[in-house]
Formats: structure tokens, sequence, C-alpha cells
């Protein structure tokens, strides 16, 4: 354990919510601060029942009054008070607090937290179900700088009161992983969800930050979130942060690209400018007011049998280093992609795929599981007049180009094809480099591990000498012959 455990033979191993919140109280050492805005104070609460909350509880607070919590906490420029920013003033604000009220003369070995939250329960009309930031600020030692872990939820239950105590046991989970499994952060995100159910929330974003986590990868931690079914989908941006993919695509045209990139080559790079602007010359287009992701699905970073950790972070690595959002989903098919981007914008969506993404489009067993089929999955695909723009795939056989003209689909989807091809949904992706259409990921990755020479050159700039540099997708310096 970091920290010492006063107290803790009393204490059942049972990790139930009155458990965690009385270990809690029981270390003399853990001393701090809870300030809970919008769906009661539900995390303190746990701790003034479980008992022996004086030795744990300086301050218990909740600023309802927006005037009251402006006052305290400083103005939102935006106005919106349910928001990271929000959170982040809260918890600097009842730190600094206790830390200048209270002595460390008097008190040297206290482990001082601030917890806080600021949440949206359901609305009266139900069609709002929630939403909210939480967090807590803590040491692990006296002497060491502060801790931060930070995290978004939506709330799935149906009625207010479930929702909040629901709050309180994630709440009373935060701050017991906080201070007895910050030494595995994969185990302490687990905890999250000790004594609830992944249809009670769901969280969609988590920072690490501090000298604890100084070796914790965010971009890590979000794919954490995915693979534990704690949300379909994350996204981090090119400084390596996880961003909240709500507040990042809220009324954004969105222009989704869905590949492998391992590693990301010319070919890529090639379609995303191209569809770019393409995207561009839509009618209600707005560059200014446009999202573009690349994409990466759960499946596929499971293509080769169980997920590879690092080769997921050689391919954030090099997306980042290319200034580009990522996002990792666990929708395999895209028309669960488009109802997800739906839940956060009504503007225009656009997704750009080669010519073996689109027939799997038409392939009529990704539908199977649904009552409609393939005739279901198609409207809740083009319903919001979705564009997929095609790029093409040379044939080394014939020397052809396999565009939306003279590509083969299944005999039965011939008519549907033709319908949505006619009807302006799919458009080819014109002026492509002719020159680069033999280059694929997986020819790279081989040349890479044989130590074969030539495939710096079938990348964009600069990611050549990245993956020499940083060693990703197992390079090593090819032996002299």
């Amino acid at each position: 354990m970091a920290i010492s455990l006063k107290g803790d033979q009393e204490v059942s191993s049972v990790p139930a919510t009155k458990m965690k919140a009385l270990r809690v109280n029981l270390n003399t050492d853990i001393y701090g601060t809870f300030a809970e805005i919008g769906a009661g104070q539900e995390t303190v609460r746990n701790f003034f029942r479980a008992g022996g909350a004086s030795g744990t509880i300086a301050k218990a607070m909740s600023a309802y009054d927006k005037d009251f919590s402006d006052a305290i906490y400083g103005d939102e420029d935006d106005g919106r008070y349910v928001t990271e920013s929000r959170l982040k003033k809260m918890l600097t604000h009842e730190v600094d607090l206790i830390e200048d009220r209270l002595s460390r003369k008097k008190h040297p070995t206290k482990l001082f937290f601030g917890y806080g939250n600021t949440v949206a329960t359901i609305d009266f009309s139900k069609k709002f179900k929630g939403h909210g930031w939480v967090g807590i600020r803590f040491q692990l030692d006296p002497l060491e700088d502060y801790n931060d872990i930070i995290l978004h939820l939506r709330f799935k239950e149906s009625d207010a009161r479930l929702q909040q105590e629901t709050l309180g046991i994630l709440g009373v989970n935060l701050i017991y992983g906080a201070f007895y499994l910050n030494d595995n952060p994969k185990e302490l995100l687990k905890s999250f969800y000790d004594n609830l159910r992944k249809d009670q929330l769901e969280i969609d974003m988590i920072n690490f930050s501090g000298p604890r986590f100084m070796y914790v990868d965010n971009r890590l931690m979000s794919l954490q979130l995915v693979k534990n079914g704690m949300t379909n989908a994350v996204m981090f941006g090119p400084d390596g942060n996880n961003l909240l993919p709500a507040q990042v695509l809220y009324k954004k045209n969105i222009l989704a690209l869905r590949g492998s990139y391992r590693p990301v080559t010319k070919v890529n790079m090639n379609m995303f400018e191209l569809s770019k602007k393409m995207f561009f010359k839509e009618n209600r287009v707005d560059p200014q007011k446009t999202q573009i992701i690349f994409e990466i699905t759960l499946s596929n970073l499971r293509a080769e049998g169980e997920i590879n950790e690092r080769d997921f972070l050689d391919r954030a690595e090099l997306l980042c280093s290319l200034g580009q959002n990522v996002m990792i989903t666990n929708f395999q098919e895209y028309f669960k992609l488009v109802e997800y981007f739906s839940e956060f914008t009504k503007e225009r969506m656009a997704l750009a795929m080669g010519v073996y993404n689109l027939i799997q489009i038409f392939d009529e067993q990704y539908y199977r599981h649904l009552s409609g089929g393939i005739l279901e999955a198609f409207g809740k695909l083009f319903y919001r007049d979705l564009k997929v723009y095609m790029y093409p795939y040379k044939d080394e056989e014939t020397g052809e180009y396999i565009t939306s003209e003279n590509l083969k689909v299944h005999p039965r989807m011939k008519e549907l094809y033709k319908f949505f091809k006619n009807n302006g949904r799919l458009i080819d992706i014109k002026d492509f480099n002719p020159n680069i259409l033999h280059i694929f990921s997986r020819t790279v990755l081989k040349m890479i591990a044989e130590g074969e020479d030539g495939w710096q050159d079938m990348l964009p700039e600069g990611i050549s000498e990245t993956i020499v540099q940083n060693r990703l997708f197992g390079y090593t310096k090819p032996r002299k012959k």
C-alpha cells in the first residue's frame, strides 16, 4: 500500500460501500473536504453513515445557488456549471482552503484531499438523463504535490433518486481507490463499478495527473474504459489527454475515417486530405464547425487476439504526432457509429473509407442480429443524409482501378447499392495519387518487422523518424549485410 493504514485490522475486506467508507474513516491520516453540486450530498452521506467520519471530514458543502457558487468558485465564461472547468475550480479552491486553514505543524502526517462533483440529474420530461463531472485532488505523502483523478459520467437510470444513490457509491469508490488502489490504475478504474452495474452509469472520460501518475498514459486509460465495457467510445487529442466526446462533437459537422493505422500511411493521409476538401464543399458545412476524427474499432485492435496495449499506443503516438483527434469505439457496424454521432449533433456527417470497408457495409452477415436485417441498418445509416466518400483500389493483376462504377457487390445487394449510389450518397474520391495505391499498412508492418528497407517512403513525412526514434511496432536497427 502507498500509505499507512491505521485501524485497518478492524475493517472487513469485503468491498461493500459502507466498508470502503469506514476504512477511509478509520485511517486517521486521511482528511479533507467534500463539495457536491447538483445531486445532493450523496457521497459524503456514505461517510457520515459509516461512522468515524469526524476523522475524515473537515467540511462538507453544496453551493446550489448559482450566485453563491460564483462567489465561491468564480464565474464561468460560458455560463454553464456542469463542466470540467467548474469541477477543477472547485477542487483548487477547496484544497487551497484546507492548506490555508489547517496548520502543517499541527497535522504533520495528514494526507489532505478535496472531493468534488458537479452534476445534472434527469430532467422532469425524462428526455435528458443527466451527466456529471466527478473528481478528487489528493496527497499520498504530506511532502508530495497533489494528484488528480477527474472523470465524466452519463447516467442511464430514469429516476433522480436512483441516480443520486449511484453517484454516492461512485464517489466512495473513487475516494477509496485514490488512497488504496493508486499503485494499480487499471484496477482502480475497474473498482469504480464496485457495487454498481454497467446499466446504471457510463464513464466516458478520465484523466490521471500528479506525481503518483507520472507514468500513466491517459490514452491507455481511455482504452480501458472501452475494453471494460464502461463506455462505447472514447477520444483523445494530439497532446495525448483524453477528451469528452459529447463536448468535442456537440453541434459539429463530422467527418470520420476508420482504419487500422498500423502504421498510418500515405494512403491514409491522401484519403484524409481529399475527403476533407470534398466535405468542406458540401452545403451547410462550415470548416470552423467541423470535427475530423480518425477512428479505430476495438475489433480492429483485437484482430490478432488479445489487445496489445503497446501496439495500440504505437498507433496513437503516430496519429497524435500528425495533430489528429483519435476515437476508439466498440462499434463494428458503421450505422452504430453514426447513431452515436447523432446523439450530439444534427449537422452534416460523412464517412471516408476504402473499397474493402464499403464491401463490408453491403455484406448481409453483419446485420443478422437485426430484426430488419440490412434494410434496418441502412435506414439508420443514411437517414441523416449521410455521405460516403470512397477511396479507390488498384487491382494489381489487371491494373484496373476499382471505384463505385465497377465495384462488385453480392447479387442480392445490387439494387440496394444502385439506389444509394444514384441518390448521391456514395461519392468517389477523385484526384487521388495513383503512385501510392500499392501501399498497405500490413506491408509496411512486415517490412519493419523483418528489417527491410524502403518502408520509410510509404509513410507521411516525419512518421518514419518517429518510428525509428521511439522504436515503435517492434522496430530494431537493421543488421549490416
